[in-house]
Formats: structure tokens, sequence, C-alpha cells
């Protein structure tokens, strides 16, 4: 999925984005702290044989740059909910 992602964005994105009227980053400086205990846990599984290993160690290293933030001080109301469970979008 994330490729198909990725190559629309780089199709149908990234070439017109100079010309929109308007551009906005819509993170939050909260995101990367709420994510970094699940990322920490998902790169440490990375085999070093893995061809991703060295991707997955410097990603580690810059994570170390965050303190961790409990996904409970997460808005119940932010997108990123949605990968971290307890979003008010939930059915």
């Amino acid at each position: 999925m994330r490729c198909k992602v990725r190559r629309g964005e780089e199709r149908w994105i990234f070439p017109y984005q100079e010309n929109a009227d308007v551009m906005f980053n819509s993170g939050f400086l909260y995101e990367i702290p709420a994510l970094k205990m699940q990322a920490v846990s998902a790169l440490h599984q990375v085999c070093e044989c893995s061809p991703a290993y060295p991707t997955a160690s410097r990603l580690l290293e810059f994570l170390e740059l965050f303190e961790s933030l409990p996904i409970e001080s997460t808005p119940h109301n932010s997108l990123l909910r949605e990968f971290l469970g307890g979003s008010t979008y939930d059915d």
C-alpha cells in the first residue's frame, strides 16, 4: 500500500506542488514523540543481516533526539490516533 501512495505522490503531487495557491504542513510537533515507543520497538526487530538495517539504525539514532510522549497525551481527535488507537473517529 505504501508504495502505491508514494508513487501517487511522486506522480501527481510533487511535480505540481509549487503551482499550488496554498501549501501547509499538517504535522504537529508531538507526532514523533508520540510514535517513538512503537517505532523504536519495531526498528529493534530489524535483523543486522537485513538490507533495511542501515536505515533502521539511522532512524533509531534520530529518535534518540526526542523524549517519548505517552499515547494518553495525544489528543483523541488527532489523526495520529488512527495509528495509535483510541481515536474519536473509531466506529
